[in-house]
């Protein structure tokens, strides 16, 4: 049976949405879930009927948002830390955590350890397309300094989840520029973009539009710009159904045409956007798999990020990755 090490303490709202997203993926999959933390808490908040179905690893601390992601290394009575040390120690498949993000890339990082040809991981995030296969952006904050060789790792690491996560038989890999012409760009993306044609899925440089128009299925950029990209992209989305709602309020006709688009319109297209349909990001080239989630998650967000560690786990994801790398 999978089983996945939950940092039951970490997160905006402590311990309780979390262990609701727990219950919630027991009823929908079959897995153990290892919850880390404190027992005594996890138990008052844990359903009478579930106490045997989940394993709890008491964990006296707690890093706080507020922590140096440093510290973490010290810090091995915390929850994240011992919940890394289960993946590292081969007692669990995966670890899940909502708690600082830092800390928890670190901690995989260096206690699980890195893929042999990968020389720093990736966090990966589904950016909303107009097809039915979200666009994979990669890296959205774990290194913001990135040579060239990164960015062709993550291509790799990019095309290998979408291969075997999405589905895409033959996945396209763009490498984010401002303009699709080859002499376009920095430094950077300019000996990135060399490095980049020895992926099979390589279709050059692509602007930031072509996230959303289903055109690519992997869009490569450094963490720096990937994060502000992440955080732009949240904005808008907020905004634009902030806009609607207004300009709804403001007539009568509108108010119909929206209680009659409500189920099928406005249902499917906040269903596209919204962060807790995907749950986290994995944290790509670490020989395991860890799923970061927001801060503040919900039950929902917990319960998609537990199942996105099963098919994770259950897929030969980093298997594809070091083939590409071995091979190009």
């Amino acid at each position: 049976m999978i089983k996945i090490a939950i940092d039951a303490m970490g997160g905006d709202f402590g311990p309780e949405p979390i262990i609701e997203g727990v219950v919630q993926a027991l009823e929908e999959r079959k897995f153990l879930p290892i919850l880390v933390g404190d027992k005594t808490e996890i138990l008052s908040l844990l359903p009478q009927y579930y106490i045997d179905k989940v394993e709890i690893v008491e964990a006296n601390d707690v890093i706080s948002m507020s922590d140096q992601a440093t510290n973490a290394l010290k810090r091995k009575d915390s929850s994240i830390y011992k919940a890394v040390e289960l993946v590292r120690n081969k007692e669990a498949n995966a670890v899940v955590s909502a708690g600082h993000s830092g800390a928890t890339m670190t901690l995989a990082t260096l206690r699980i350890g890195r893929l042999p040809h990968i020389s720093k991981p990736g966090l990966a995030t589904l950016m909303p397309s107009i097809t039915d296969i979200k666009t994979l952006v990669l890296d959205v904050g774990a290194v913001t300094d990135c040579t060239p060789q990164n960015l062709y790792e993550f291509g790799a690491m990019g095309e290998a989840y979408v291969q075997k996560i999405l589905g895409v038989k033959s996945p396209r890999v763009g490498l984010l520029s401002n303009g699709s012409e080859e002499s376009k760009g920095n430094a950077l993306t300019k000996e990135a973009f060399g490095l980049l044609k020895g992926l099979k899925g390589f279709i050059g440089n692509v602007e930031g539009k072509d996230i959303f128009n289903g055109s690519v299925n992997v869009v490569v950029c450094d963490g720096f710009t990937g994060n502000i990209l992440l955080k732009t992209s949240e904005g808008v989305v907020t905004t634009v159904f902030d806009l609607m709602k207004q300009y709804i309020r403001r007539s009568l006709p509108a108010k119909i045409g929206a209680l009659m688009m409500k189920k099928k319109v406005f249902a499917n297209m906040k269903k596209q956007v919204d962060k807790d349909e995907y749950g986290g990001a994995p944290l790509l080239g670490i020989d395991g798999c860890a799923i970061i989630s927001h801060g503040a998650s919900s039950a929902k967000a917990m319960k998609n990020a537990i199942f996105q560690a099963i098919l994770y786990t259950q897929s030969d994801v980093n298997s594809k990755i070091e083939e590409l790398l071995t091979n190009n």
